[in-house]
């Protein structure tokens, strides 16, 4: 039976000799024989112990839990547990870390297109990015509404073209006319804009937003602070306390 100093034991195990000690104090792996001059020895079950004890430290195990397991008497099921744990708190952790690479990857292009930065820049980047998450379920919910009111649609007119019979687009053009009324009340009443002259956000007419220019983030409208006509920025609107 092969017998290894500290030092051998290390350099197999590709960690260094004052590790070896380390483990040794912590109790993790006791040498199985001292030499006569007292240098610590250890076997071939020490060095598949100790390669043991390194793949659990390097999926991110805490020595003391590494301790419990080598202690308890099914050490099999344990691990299995102990390492789905620890598996899914890296995937929480993996899903945190991209969570952050998007925010940064979009403040980075939301800063590229601010032509003259300043504190109140700053600030304005933070409101979009918040609101990022609830403007895409606001717009996700006027999709898929208005989904089956345009197949209606759809189908009443080839009914038409087809067979002749009209009243079922005249049917439908209520329930469009209405939805559209319904989605927009729906829509204007939770978003809020942003004032690139003064970075005032406001809330503008129902009118005015509903007949305003507009791209897919900006709306044309007048700031009620500042005055200023032009595109302003679209966000989800916060609730006000007690509403």
């Amino acid at each position: 039976m092969s017998k290894y100093t500290t030092g051998e034991l290390a350099k197999l195990c590709g960690v260094s000799v004052r590790t070896v000690q380390y483990y040794d104090n912590r109790g993790l792996l006791i040498p199985t024989e001292l030499s006569e001059g007292g240098r610590r020895l250890y076997s071939d079950e020490d060095l598949r112990k100790m390669k043991t004890v390194c793949f659990l430290k390097d999926t991110g195990l805490s020595l003391s839990s590494i301790g419990e397991l080598m202690e308890s008497d099914n050490a099999r099921e344990v691990i299995l547990l102990m390492l789905e744990q620890h598996e899914q708190v890296l995937r929480d952790e993996m899903s945190d870390v991209q969570d952050r690479l998007e925010r940064l990857k979009e403040l980075r292009s939301i800063v590229g297109h601010v032509g003259q930065f300043s504190v109140e820049s700053i600030s304005d980047v933070a409101h979009i990015m918040e609101s990022k998450k609830q403007m895409q379920k606001l717009r996700a919910v006027m999709i898929l509404t208005g989904i089956p009111v345009t197949a209606m649609q759809w189908t009443s007119i080839i009914l038409w073209i087809t067979s002749g019979i009209w009243w079922p687009f005249a049917v439908y053009l209520g329930v469009a006319i209405s939805w559209g009324i319904w989605v927009s009340c729906y829509y204007f009443r939770r978003v809020a804009y942003i004032c690139p002259q003064c970075h005032e956000v406001f809330t503008p007419k129902l009118k005015e937003a509903f007949w305003a220019n507009h791209t897919p983030k900006t709306r044309k409208l007048t700031c009620p602070c500042c005055h200023h006509k032009g595109f302003c920025v679209e966000i989800y609107k916060k609730k006000e306390i007690g509403s």
